[in-house]
């Protein structure tokens, strides 16, 4: 599929799967008049790819992880090792401790509106 689909599908711009191949994060053919030519599998891999940045890792981590995981299902391949372990447990845990940061943030902001509410 042309670059143009595989954005519709996935609701990620042109501009991003180009940024995503650059990183080595995606992959795509050449056709003869060098239009990127993108595999049905490519839908599962940008989508991936999605939910790893929207959990805060980097392009970089994301590149490392990728050959490690299967993208229909997600889970781990024959090459996941425990490095690679050590590093998704250091990136959930500082997830983690995001989240307790927002919560926190929120509960701040509670307090604020509500006696701001009873002026």
């Amino acid at each position: 599929m042309r670059i143009g689909e595989l954005a519709r599908r996935t609701g990620v711009s042109e501009r991003s799967l180009r940024y995503y191949e650059q990183q080595g994060l995606l992959a795509a053919e050449r056709t003869p008049g060098g239009q990127r030519d993108y595999p049905e599998r490519a839908v599962d891999r940008v989508i991936r790819i999605q939910e790893l940045f929207a959990a805060g890792l980097h392009s970089q981590k994301i590149a490392q992880l990728l050959p490690c995981m299967r993208d229909a299902d997600g889970g781990p391949s024959e090459i996941a090792d425990a490095q690679l372990v050590g590093d998704l447990t250091a990136e959930r845990d500082r997830i983690d401790r995001l989240i307790v940061e927002l919560r926190n943030s929120r509960a701040v902001l509670d307090d604020v509106i509500s006696a701001a509410a009873d002026r």
